[in-house]
């Protein structure tokens, strides 16, 4: 991580990440689980904090509105 703005985004999905993981897990629906898993591994891959950001918005919105 770059700047502090990175780190914290990727805490933030990352705990929001944890929450779909879980949720998913539990009641066994592969979208949250799949986008629980997909915030946890994309901050890695970043270039810079905008990306970051839209990206984490977009894998938490799926769940929402891709009814699976």
């Amino acid at each position: 991580m770059e700047t502090e703005a990175e780190l914290i985004w990727s805490v933030l999905f990352g705990a929001i990440g944890l929450g779909y993981f879980i949720y998913g897990k539990r009641q066994r629906a592969i979208l949250p689980f799949l986008s629980g898993f997909g915030l946890f591994i994309f901050p890695y891959f970043m270039p810079n904090v905008y990306v970051l950001v839209f990206t984490g918005l977009v894998l938490m919105a799926l769940p929402y509105f891709i009814d699976y």
